[in-house]
């Protein structure tokens, strides 16, 4: 059986040893590594590899927030799970820009915290949800969005690198598909899914899904409807 490897980032040892004794008898899961602040976190997200971080948003110098654009910057296969002591829509705005995988308020039970790191360790944004409660955040991202895309209509639009496959899958995670939704409504398999954004991530050269969905909407390959994203 493959574990999860987690990595706890918080300021607080107290909140790191309640985390741990919550993840601690979980077979799946293996905690292998403490962070107090952003810049240990980072190092250990290099040195570690684990596959879910959990992070603080308030931390010590860099904070939260920064500290998962860097992580997600250098190892996009990396799901972060912000976690914040109260829930903010700003907060939550920044945190998709960032690239985390999951937003979730710090007194979260320990069912749902068990829940939520082996869903976005199998590659669910399970943002998506958060955002679809926030009717302000949603039309926010999606303003970005097409803020993004619309400065940058050039003559590269004329070609795309990616297959058409690559192109749909593209367009189901702008719509705020999970890669288990993706599957299914393309008829694919979790892993095949997975395989497609893996080579949509290195033939754009981005680092997560929204760097890939902004890069295909500058250039008319796919196109944002009006509903949430």
């Amino acid at each position: 059986m493959k574990r999860l490897r987690i990595i706890l980032v918080d300021d607080h040892p107290l909140f790191r040893q309640g985390v741990r004794h919550a993840l601690d008898g979980i077979q799946d899961i293996q905690i292998v590594g403490e962070a107090s602040d952003g810049q240990m976190a980072i190092q250990m997200a290099d040195t570690l590899a684990p596959d879910v971080i959990l992070c603080d948003i308030n931390l010590p110098g860099l904070n939260g927030l920064e500290a998962t654009r860097v992580v997600r910057r250098r190892n996009p296969h990396i799901a972060v799970i912000v976690l914040t002591v109260h829930e903010d829509d700003e907060q939550l705005f920044h945190a998709i820009k960032v690239g985390a995988a999951a937003f979730s308020t710090k007194d979260v039970g320990q069912d749902k915290l068990v829940d939520m790191v082996r869903r976005v360790g199998r590659g669910e944004y399970l943002i998506n949800e958060n955002v679809a409660t926030k009717p302000f955040v949603a039309s926010r991202v999606l303003k970005q969005f097409r803020d993004l895309a619309a400065l940058d209509q050039d003559e590269e639009g004329l070609f795309a690198p990616l297959t058409s496959r690559e192109i749909e899958i593209l367009d189901c995670i702008a719509r705020g598909m999970s890669n288990k939704e993706i599957a299914r409504n393309l008829l694919i398999s979790d892993q095949t899914v997975k395989n497609h954004i893996t080579s949509i991530l290195r033939k754009l050269m981005v680092n997560d899904r929204t760097q890939a969905v902004i890069y295909a909407l500058r250039r008319g390959w796919i196109k944002m409807a009006d509903e949430v994203v």
